[in-house]
C-alpha cells in the first residue's frame, strides 16, 4: 500500500545518489522534504538535479532536531542501523522506510530482484537484457546504478533490481514476483556481527512473498539452499547437479527444466561455448539469470542471444591489456574474499595478485590454498595491507606498496610472459578511492601507461 505523501514531512538521510533520488520523488508528490548529510559540501551534481524543488538542505550536522515534526525517515543504504538519527526515530516511533520499500509500494509493475554476496550486478544486467531482447520493457537498476525509486511512473512492463543487504534492513511489504539469492560469503562483517546476521538481512528479500511468487536459489551454497525450508514462494534452483526441475550445466550448455515444462517432458538447453563470460562464478550467474528471465517471460531465443553477446560489466574480471606476454585483468569489483576466491580460480596461473584497501571484517583464510598454489607474487596496498600480509604473506612472495601506483609497478617488475596480473582487492576502496570503479579506472590508466 502506498499512502499519500502530500502534506507529510520526510527526512532523507544521505544526500548522494539514492538520497537525492528519494528527495526528488517525495518533493514531486507534495511532501515536505529535509535532505541531510553529515558532509557539508561536494553536492554540486545533486543540487543541480534538485534545483527548483522544495527541498530543505541540512548539511554538515545530524542533530536530533531534524526529526521534529517528521512523519517518515528514509535512510540511504550506507547509513547503519545504529545511526543516532535512526535510533532516535525508533524511540519516537517515526516510520523508517528503505528506498526500495518506498519504490515498491508505488510501483504498478512486477519487481524481479537479485541479491547475494557476489554476482548481483552481472546477473541483474543479464536478466534485464534477456527481457528487453524478448520485447519486454524492463527497468534495470537498484544497487546496480539507478535507484529503484526512479522507476516509479515510467511506462515499463517490469523492474529488475539488484538489492543489497543494506537496502533490505528497513523493508516490510517488499514482495518481488521473482527473487534470486545467488550466494553468501563473508562480507560487510564490519556492519554485521556474523555471517548468519548478514545472510538474514539478505533473506528479508523473500519474507513477504506468497506461493504465487518465485524463489530462485543456489543449490551449491549450503546457507542459501537451507532457506528453501522456510520460504513461502515457489522454489526453483540452479547448481552443478542434475535435478528433476531446476537449472544445471551439461557438456557446454545450461539446461533449464521449469516445472510446467517438465510435465510435458521438455527441457530448454542453451549453449555457453560462445559466451564472453568465463569462470565458474559466471556460469552460476548465467544459470541464475536464464532461470529468472524465463520465469519472467523471456523467450529462449532472447536468452541464448544474450548469453552469446553479453561482454560482462566493467571492473569484473575485465581484460585491460596484454603486454610482453603478460595479461592484466581488472577485477576491482572483487571487494570480498569470496569474490577473489572465484576470480583466482578463473584466471590462468601464475598470478600476481594486487590486493588491499579497507578491511571488511571477514577472514582471509579461504584464500590461503589458492594463494599458495596459484599466486607467484602478492602485492598489498591500502589500509588492510598489514592485516592481509599477516594472514597470507607466508604462502608466497609478498611485497607491500604505499600506493596503487607503486603496487602496479611492483607487479609489472615481477611479471614474465604467461603471467596474469590481477587486481582483485578483497577489500573496499574508500581509503584511497571514491569507489571500486574509481580504483579500477586508476588501475587501467596505470597499466596502459606501462
Amino acid at each position: 500500500m502506498n499512502p499519500p505523501l502530500s502534506g507529510r514531512k520526510a527526512l532523507v538521510i544521505g544526500a548522494r545518489r539514492t538520497g537525492a533520488a528519494v528527495a526528488r520523488y517525495l518533493a514531486s508528490r507534495g511532501a515536505a522534504v529535509v535532505l541531510s548529510d553529515k558532509s557539508a559540501d561536494g553536492f554540486d551534481a545533486e543540487r543541480k538535479r534538485l534545483n527548483g524543488m522544495r527541498i530543505e538542505w541540512r548539511l554538515g550536522s545530524e542533530d536530533a532536531s531534524l526529526l521534529d515534526g517528521t512523519d517518515m525517515v528514509i535512510p540511504s543504504p550506507g547509513v547503519p542501523r545504529d545511526h543516532p538519527l535512526l535510533v532516535a526515530a525508533g524511540t519516537r516511533r517515526v516510520t523508517i522506510l528503505a528506498e526500495i520499500e518506498l519504490a515498491f509500494r508505488a510501483l504498478s509493475v512486477p519487481l524481479h530482484a537479485i541479491t547475494g554476496t557476489n554476482g548481483k550486478s552481472t546477473t541483474t544486467e543479464l536478466v534485464g537484457r534477456m527481457l528487453r531482447r524478448s520485447g519486454i520493457d524492463a527497468f534495470v537498476g537498484g544497487n546496480l546504478g539507478t535507484p529503484l525509486i526512479d522507476a516509479v511512473g515510467l511506462p515499463i512492463d517490469c523492474a529488475v533490481a539488484e538489492i543489497s543487504s543494506f537496502q533490505l534492513e528497513w523493508v516490510d511489504e517488499l514482495r518481488p514476483s521473482i527473487g534470486v539469492f545467488l550466494n553468501l560469503s563473508d562480507d560487510h562483517l564490519d556492519r554485521y556481527a556474523s555471517l548468519d546476521e548478514y545472510g538474514e538481512a539478505k533473506a528479508r528479500l523473500f519474507h513477504a512473498q506468497t506461493p504465487e511468487d518465485w524463489v530462485v536459489l543456489s543449490r551449491d551454497d549450503p546457507w542459501v539452499w537451507a532457506l528453501r525450508e522456510r520460504l513461502h514462494g515457489r522454489v526453483i534452483s540452479f547448481g552443478g547437479d542434475v535435478v528433476e526441475y531446476g537449472t544445471f550445466p551439461r557438456d557446454g550448455t545450461i539446461v533449464v527444466r521449469l516445472p510446467e515444462r517438465r510435465r510435458e517432458g521438455e527441457e530448454l538447453s542453451f549453449s555457453t561455448t560462445r559466451s564472453p563470460l568465463r569462470g565458474v562464478h559466471n556460469l552460476e550467474n548465467l544459470m541464475a539469470a536464464a532461470t529468472a528471465a524465463l520465469l519472467a517471460g523471456a523467450t529462449p531465443g532472447a536468452v541464448q542471444a544474450v548469453i552469446d553477446e553479453f561482454p560482462g560489466l566493467p571492473h569484473r574480471l575485465q581484460l585491460v591489456r596484454r603486454k610482453d606476454g603478460v595479461t592484466y585483468v581488472d577485477d576491482s569489483k572483487g571487494t570480498n574474499v569470496g569474490a577473489v576466491v572465484k576470480s583466482l580460480a578463473s584466471v590462468p596461473a601464475p598470478v600476481i595478485l594486487l590486493a588491499g584497501g579497507v578491511d571488511k571484517g571477514g577472514s582471509y583464510e579461504p584464500l590461503r590454498p589458492l594463494v599458495r598454489d596459484r599466486v607467484k607474487r602478492l602485492v598489498l596496498f591500502g589500509e588492510a595491507r598489514e592485516v592481509i600480509r599477516e594472514a597470507l604473506g607466508a604462502e608466497t612472495e609478498t611485497v607491500v606498496a604505499a600506493s596503487l601506483e607503486e603496487a602496479v609497478a611492483r607487479a609489472a617488475e615481477g611479471a614474465r610472459a604467461g603471467d596474469t596480473v590481477l587486481l582483485s582487492p578483497a577489500c573496499a576502496s574508500f581509503d584511497m578511492f571514491r569507489d571500486y570503479a574509481d580504483r579500477g579506472e586508476r588501475f587501467r590508466a596505470l597499466v596502459e601507461a606501462l
